[in-house]
C-alpha cells in the first residue's frame, strides 16, 4: 500500500473515530479504504462495465 496525506474537517475525524469507537471498522484507515473502494465501486468501476456491456 502507499502512504497518501489527506487533509480532513475536524467533524469527519471525530465520525471516524466514533465509526471505530462502534468497533465498524478497526482504524480509520480501513474505514478511508472501505469508503474510498465503495466511491470508485459505484463512480468508476461500475460506469466501465456499463461502458464494456454497451460495447459487445
Amino acid at each position: 500500500m502507499r502512504l497518501v496525506t489527506v487533509h480532513l474537517p475536524g467533524e469527519y475525524l471525530h465520525d471516524l473515530d466514533e465509526l471505530v469507537r462502534m468497533q465498524k471498522y478497526p482504524n480509520r484507515s480501513e474505514a478511508i479504504r472501505v469508503a474510498i473502494r465503495d466511491l470508485l465501486k459505484e463512480e468508476l468501476w461500475y460506469r466501465r462495465s456499463q461502458i464494456q456491456l454497451e460495447r459487445e
